[in-house]
């Protein structure tokens, strides 16, 4: 079986979403079943049909993130903040402040695919930025190699927290 990369927190979320889904969506769902079922004719019950599909996407959720949590291989990246601020390399788990060629700065935590949000600064390990970033460390130039053409980066820090 392959395993997946995941970070403690993207774990933590991932089995509290389960836990819920389970203990609360999943009974709110068997109940709206049973509440339509009292409505009589089946074949031609809207609001029945809504609520068996819904719980088949809510068990095939659980199904998935179980899945995903089974094969996971969780990388706990603080385990290594003892390594020196200038020694610290860019790997799964870190995250990384960098300096674009304009001179904004942004910050991005490389996790795996499943928690990715660029919203929130986290990147999938397999972006083309987090792999030109791999490898890196402080005060390093990285060329990222996209779709659009290559940019540039600099590495101002990478923190393992």
């Amino acid at each position: 079986m392959e395993t997946t990369p995941m970070t403690v927190e993207g774990a933590r979320k991932l089995r509290e979403t389960v836990e819920f889904l389970k203990t609360v969506e999943r009974p709110r769902i068997t109940a709206a079943i049973a509440e339509a079922r009292e409505h009589g004719d089946l074949k031609e019950n809207a609001e029945y049909h809504a609520a068996r599909e819904e719980q088949g996407i809510c068990e095939a959720r659980i199904k998935d993130m179980e899945y995903q949590l089974s094969t996971a291989e969780i990388i706990d990246i603080t385990k290594q903040a003892h390594i020196p601020a200038d020694e610290r390399k860019v790997v799964f788990g870190a995250t990384v402040k960098l300096e674009k060629e304009d001179g904004t700065e942004v910050t991005y935590k490389i996790v795996g695919e499943s928690e990715a949000d660029i919203d929130k600064g986290l990147i999938s390990y397999k972006t083309p930025i987090a792999r030109g970033l791999i490898g890196k460390y402080p005060d390093e130039d990285a060329v990222v190699v996209t779709p659009k053409g290559n940019v540039n980066y600099y590495i101002v820090e990478v923190l393992y927290i």
